[in-house]
This record gives structure tokens, sequence and C-alpha cells, in this order.
């Protein structure tokens, strides 16, 4: 059954939190009184419909249904989740929960992406307050995974449980901060940041772009896998923390910073660093920014994933949620899928399309799948034996695009005995985009010569090789390149 979120704001955290939700098969209603934020809103969409899709290698939930509503009272009906986004006003955000609390369902979760109000503060007036905590994202919501979950000592451990298995349904990691403190745990990071930045620029140190450069080009990429402790254990060496804090710990006691202090934001600072900005950035529109920004994020994300580590290793055990049981279908009279996934921003070539090795890597994924189906998993290649690939062709018949949906069926034209032949159709919907035709032999890890597979993979490989004997022979199959 398709669940509700309501979206109360929707600027840039708001949209972002309505693309999350609706992407991961939500159906969403939302409330922002500005006349722009449909427009808004669906730019937003547009941004999250090319990117987030990419970063799983399984397709997610067919998408859920959107609606703008003219009042809170009709946005949050019905919702299960009530995601509040409106301007860092304590008492606006206290009146919106009075609104809201005399509608929405009492079991609902009211949520506030707050970066600096902790959730008493947010209950203040509320009916209902154990209803009501934080879970403030970052920007991209519909990317990044991190959502800081914070929780008074009012509000009950279930609705904290039941709040953290929504969040990590849609892909998120929620970050249960189990003591109430102003702006939580990341933002207080950023503001270190922010604050030595500021002094660095009014000093006439640095610019915004060189304070960038150093970020982007140094320890934001180390941050970015492996965040700041174990960063620093590696720092350590051999000896590993205790060896870094005895040899850097005495630094802070140095005059290297300016942490306790913060630079008046005067008229000249504020002219300063926005002028640098303009100099750095100016020339490209926040949407054409916000696009660099999603391709450089899931090109890292997708590296990420490909060693299975820091949000890679997230990513990955959210594919696996949404992929489900892997196993043989019941019915296998036709091919079976083997690939139900979207085309990823980094595919695509100087051509603007999916790049000539990523159709071998799709189709690798597919005889991946398969020989998972027949058994041929990690237990089985772990005992000492797997499948190697002997022979490949692949015919290029259509363009893909990154965005595109795309899926593979897989037809076994022979699997008896220690030989593999499979032939891959890729589509997008009815268009067939490409084939690849497989010829795999089973292999003693040991020795490295060609056997007979054990039952494990025999029986079931067997069983549907016998099924699809009866299927047509694929156009193109044994096809070698030929010029016309």
């Amino acid at each position: 059954m398709t669940q509700t979120a309501a979206i109360i704001g929707g600027g840039v955290i708001g949209g972002g939190w309505a693309a999350r939700f609706l992407l991961m098969g939500w159906d969403v209603r939302v409330f922002d009184p500005d006349p722009d934020a449909t427009r808004k809103i669906h730019e937003v969409l547009d941004n999250a419909r090319r990117s987030l899709p990419g970063i799983s290698d399984v397709a997610l939930p067919d998408e859920g249904r959107l609606s703008f509503h003219d009042t809170m009272t009709e946005a949050v009906e019905g919702a299960v989740w009530i995601q509040e986004s409106v301007p860092e006003r304590l008492e606006l955000k206290r009146r919106v929960y009075q609104t809201i609390q005399e509608h929405c369902d009492p079991s609902a979760v009211i949520a506030s992406s707050t970066s600096g109000f902790k959730p008493s503060q947010l209950q203040g007036c509320a009916t209902r307050p154990a209803q009501i905590l934080v879970a403030h994202p970052f920007n991209p919501v519909y990317l990044l995974p991190l959502v800081e979950l914070v929780p008074s000592d009012q509000t009950p451990p279930a609705h904290v449980e039941r709040s953290k298995d929504i969040l990590t349904g849609i892909g998120m990691y929620p970050l249960h901060v189990r003591a109430e403190i102003d702006a939580h745990i990341a933002d207080r990071f950023l503001e270190a940041v922010w604050r030595e930045a500021l002094w660095l620029i009014k000093d006439g140190i640095a610019t915004t772009e060189e304070i960038d450069n150093a970020i982007r080009y140094g320890f934001g990429l180390r941050w970015a896998q492996m965040g700041l402790f174990e960063t620093y254990r590696i720092a350590g060496g051999e000896a590993g923390m205790r060896h870094f804090i005895e040899q850097f710990g005495p630094c802070l006691e140095w005059p290297w910073t300016k942490l306790m202090d913060v630079p008046t934001l005067t008229d000249d600072l504020i002219d300063k660093i926005a002028g640098q900005s303009d100099a750095q950035s100016g020339q490209y529109t926040i949407r054409q920014l916000e696009r660099a920004r999603d391709n450089n994020l899931v090109t890292i994300l997708r590296g990420l994933k490909g060693q299975d580590y820091g949000a890679g290793a997230l990513l990955n055990a959210h594919d696996a949620r949404l992929q489900g049981d892997i196993r043989l279908p019941d019915d296998l009279s036709k091919p079976i899928v083997t690939i139900d996934r979207v085309v990823p921003l980094d595919w695509t070539d100087y051509n603007g399309h999916m790049n000539e090795a990523k159709y071998l890597q799709a189709f690798g994924d597919a005889t991946d799948r398969l020989m998972w189906l027949v058994g041929c998993d990690a237990d089985y290649i772990a005992s000492g034996s797997s499948f190697f690939t002997a022979e490949t062709h692949i015919r290029h018949l259509d363009e893909v695009h990154a965005g595109t949906r795309i899926r593979v069926e897989t037809q076994v034209l022979q699997g008896t005995g220690k030989k593999l032949h499979v032939f891959h159709r890729m589509f997008a919907d009815t268009r067939e985009l490409a084939t690849g035709e497989h010829f795999l032999l089973h292999v003693n890890l040991e020795t490295r010569k060609a056997c007979d597979p054990d039952d494990r993979v025999a029986v079931p490989m067997a069983r549907v090789a016998a099924a699809h004997a009866d299927l047509p022979r694929p156009e193109g199959a044994g096809a070698a390149v030929g010029i016309r």
C-alpha cells in the first residue's frame, strides 16, 4: 500500500524532501503559500529524476503521486510522515505545528528540517509534543543520505524507531542524536569551518575560491569516505589514534584558529565575500551549479559503492532492500529479467549517450545475476568453483541516454555440463537497444581448468536451459561482426 508524506514548505529543503519521498514510491502532498512553489519543486524534481535513480543498481519503486494543496489542512490529510521545512523562526514553526496537529493523524510523524532548534523548543505550544521531533537533512536531500534524528525526552522510543524505519526505507541514514544540543552534530562542524573561513577572508589571507579549493582538493575528499576520526587514525600510522593525538594534540593550544571568536559581518566584509563569490561562480545559473553538484555527487557515490565503503556501503544495503530475495522466477517459459535499472549520469560519453564499455558492464551484470539465480553465488564461489567468460559479442542497435530505465532479458541457449551460453537483450520499454551474447565455462578455481559444476548449479541451470529450449532462437544469436 502506497504511503503518503506531507511537505509543509517547498523551498530548497522541502523540495528535496518531496523528491526523495516521491522517487521512493510515496505519494507526496505539498503546502506552500509561495506562488512559485509549484515551479520550484518541479525544477528540483527534474534534477532528482536525472540523478537519484542512477545511484541505484536496481530499479526504484514506481514514482508516487505529487499534489499541491491550498491549505495545510488538506496537505496533511492521510499523511504518515509530515515534514516541516518553513523558515527558521520559532514562533512560525510553533503556529504551523498547532495547525497541523488539529488536522493530522495523531500517530503521524511530525518532523522538522530545522538546522538549529532543539525539539523541546519546537514542542513548546504543541497539543501532542511527543509527536514532534527533528529530522535535519542535508542539501540535496534527494542524494545525501544523512538525516539527524533528534527526539526530546518526551518522544516515546517507539516513535523514534518508527521514524528510523521510515527514513531507512527511503534510502537515508538516520543518525540518532541522543541528547538535545543546539545545531545538533553536523552543523556544529560546519559552523566551526565557516567561522574560520570568514576570518581568512576578512584578514585577506584567502578568497572564497581558494578556501573552496582547499576543501575540495584536499581533506574534503578524505572526509567524503572516511570522516574525521578514521582519517586521523590513518594519520597516526601503525601506532594508531593514540599516537596521532600525542603528536598533534599540543597544537590545540597553539593560536592556529579563531574558533572562539567571530568576525563582525560588516557591510564591507559582506561585500567582499559576495564579490569574491560572484567572481568565482557568478557565470553559472543556480540550476547549472545544482546539476554540476549532482553530477559530481553521483560520480563520488557510485565510486564509493564500488568499494562498498562509507556512503557507498549504505547505498548498496538500500539496493539490497529494494531488490529483495534473488531467486529464479516461477515462470521459466520466457526470458529472465536480469537487470532493471536506470542509466546513471557517469555512464555517458562525449556523444551524450551510453559509453560502449557500459553496455558490457550492463550485460556483465546481467550474466552475474543469472549465475546467482542458478546457484553460483558467493558461497558457491567460495567453495572453489565459478564461471569464466570465454567470448562476448555485443550489438549496438539504438541510443540510450542517462536517466533511461533499461531492462535486460536473458535467454539461456545452452546450460548443460561445463558450458553456459546466454543471450541478453536490452530494452527501454519496448525499444530494443542492444544485445549481448556470452559464452562461459565452468572452472575449478584451484586448477583454473574447466570442469562440470556440482548439482547446486547443474540442476537449476539445466532446468532453465530446458525451459528456454522451446523459445525462438533470438535474432543475432551466433552472428559475427558484419559490414553491410
